[in-house]
Parts: structure tokens; C-alpha cells; sequence
């Protein structure tokens, strides 16, 4: 039987040998296929940004990033799901604001804590929404709609994703901003809803870009405003729904998370290639065309705008008095 004066000794070898096996592993990694879970269906936005992240990844990184959508419960499952994942780099999550920091105050049981369970990576680039009209509809303004709203209160609808998404949440906050009443009608997706704005059978809708711009631009609708504080980079010349009416305004984001415990050499590793990944023309380019602009923020500041952001639509939720069971 060996001394006890050698356990310290053992114990010290013992974490030594682990945190080297640590190091190199960090060092090595990516060893195999990332997986990288969208948590809305093929098609939207965000599942067009994750494939345009993923493509630069797996070229800068040298193992292939698979895009894995696992949508459902305004985005809760596949949140979920990166939240139980091993935190070891391999199971990664790109979300939309709305589900990281809204969903925690709107669903009763939304099933993941937005702080405890992720490892913010790189908050990726900022969103363009459109407040849109049907192309025959008489207002051609927010403050002309607004005019038509308090005249015909409970009269005019606008159209959502759903219960929930940030669409259905835009218009809740234009209707308490400017204090007029207007219906809501949910879609079971945005496609869904900005194809019966098109054909007239509800008059508006938030929309982000990517959704909205084709038909702008085919002139099956016509743009009121843009949701965000400020103008798009890529459509100066439309203005912001703030600039007539003082106070509203909100700037969606896309960010890449890991599970909670990923080790500190992995989400550098991440971070570093996501800011290479933003910083090339290519990217930048297919991110315009879907009215995204790059951001690259790094893990401590994003964690500190994921609080405020979860503080803020929190405020809005009990405003707008929305609420999923």
C-alpha cells in the first residue's frame, strides 16, 4: 500500500493529465461534424442565414457544419434540444432574438433558461422588419394608417406568423405605441401570412425583408415603415416606424449559442472563426440580400445584451398583455 503522502501528488497528477486532455482537444477542434440546429423550418431567414454561416464554416474550419432544423412551439423545441445538448462544440444553435429572449416571458413553460443553459458564441447580424401593405390598400404611411385605424377602430387586422412570433409581437407594440385597435390574425408562418396580405385578403403585416422585398419589389406590396430603430443599410430611402411615432422600434438578431459548460477553447475557437466567416465579401453580400447586416459581437458583450434584451421584451410582453399557456 503506497503512502498517503502520495495522494496530493496522484490528485495533482490526476487534474493535470485531464486538463491537458482538455487542451488538446480544444486544440484539435473541430474533429468531426458540427451540428448546427435551426429551430424554425427550411426556408424562413433564419434557416437561409444558418445555411449561409454554415457553408463559410466548414471552409474556414475544415469539418462540415450541418444545418439540423427542429422547428415547433414558436422554436421552444429546438431551443430545448441545444440546451440538453453534450456541451462539447459538436451541437451548436443559430436563433432569432424572438425565441432566446422573448419566449422566456410569453410561453408559461417555454422549458430552457436563456442565461443557465447557453454560452452565447458571436451575436451574428441584425434583421431588417417591414411593416407592409397590400398594394390596394389606401394608406401609403405609418401615420396614415394610424389615422385610419382610430377612425375605424377593430376594423383593420394585420396579419402574423402565429401566436407569439415577433411579427404577431410588432404589431402588438405598434397597437399600444400609437393607441389604436386592430385585429390580429395568426398564420401558421410567415409565408402563409404575407400571401394573404399580397392577395388582399388582410390589409398589413410585419415581415422581415427576406420574406417582404420580392414582393416590394414585383409591386404586390408597398412598405409603411421599418420596424427597426434604424433605416436599412441596403433601403435608406424607407423610414423607420420611430420617426412617426416616437418610441417604438426594435432591431431583431441572429446569434449562435452553445450549451452551457462548452469549454472556454471551443467558443474562442467558434468566436474567432465567426468573426473571419463575416469579415469576408461573400458573406456579407448573400447577408444583404436577405436584409441582414453583420455584427460579429463577442461572448461577454452579447451576454450582456442578451439581459437587457430579455429585461426589454419582457417590459413588452406584460404591456401588450401576450401570453401562450
Amino acid at each position: 500500500m503506497k503512502p498517503l503522502a502520495t495522494r496530493p501528488a496522484r490528485l495533482l497528477a490526476l487534474a493535470l493529465s485531464l486538463h491537458c486532455a482538455g487542451t488538446a482537444a480544444a486544440d484539435t477542434y473541430p474533429a468531426k461534424p458540427v451540428t448546427l440546429i435551426v429551430p424554425q423550418a427550411p426556408g424562413g431567414a433564419n434557416d437561409t442565414i444558418a445555411r449561409i454561416y454554415a457553408a463559410k464554416m466548414s471552409t474556414l474550419l475544415g469539418q462540415p457544419f450541418i444545418v439540423d432544423n427542429r422547428p415547433g412551439a414558436g422554436g421552444n423545441i429546438g431551443t430545448v434540444a441545444a440546451a440538453r445538448a453534450r456541451p462539447d462544440g459538436y451541437t451548436l444553435i443559430l436563433n432569432l432574438s424572438t425565441t432566446q429572449v422573448v419566449n422566456p416571458a410569453l410561453y408559461a413553460n417555454a422549458g430552457f433558461d436563456p442565461i443557465k443553459d447557453f454560452q452565447p458564441v458571436t451575436m451574428l447580424a441584425s434583421a431588417a422588419y417591414l411593416l407592409v401593405a397590400n398594394a390596394g390598400f389606401a394608406p401609403s404611411s405609418v401615420a396614415a394608417l394610424i389615422a385610419q385605424a382610430k377612425a375605424q377602430p377593430g376594423q383593420l387586422a394585420y396579419a402574423s406568423a402565429g401566436n407569439g412570433t415577433l411579427n404577431h409581437l410588432l404589431g402588438e407594440m405598434l397597437k399600444a405605441r400609437a393607441g389604436i385597435d386592430m385585429v390580429h390574425v395568426p398564420y401558421k408562418g410567415a409565408a402563409a401570412a404575407v400571401t394573404d396580405v399580397v392577395g388582399g385578403r388582410v390589409p398589413v403585416s410585419f415581415q422581415s425583408a427576406p420574406s417582404a422585398m420580392p414582393f416590394v419589389k414585383s409591386g404586390k406590396l408597398k412598405v409603411l415603415g421599418v420596424a427597426n430603430e434604424k433605416r436599412m443599410g441596403s433601403q435608406p430611402h424607407i423610414p423607420t416606424i420611430g420617426e412617426s411615432l416616437p418610441g417604438f422600434g426594435a432591431t431583431p438578431w441572429y446569434g449562435v449559442f452553445a450549451p452551457a459548460a462548452t469549454p472556454p477553447e471551443v467558443v474562442a475557437t467558434l468566436h474567432s472563426a465567426s468573426a473571419k466567416a463575416l469579415a469576408s465579401p461573400d458573406v456579407q453580400a448573400q447577408l444583404a440580400q436577405q436584409g441582414a447586416e453583420p455584427i460579429g459581437m463577442g461572448p461577454a458583450p452579447f451576454a450582456a445584451a442578451l439581459k437587457n434584451d430579455l429585461a426589454r421584451w419582457s417590459a413588452v410582453v406584460r404591456e401588450t398583455g401576450s401570453k401562450i399557456d
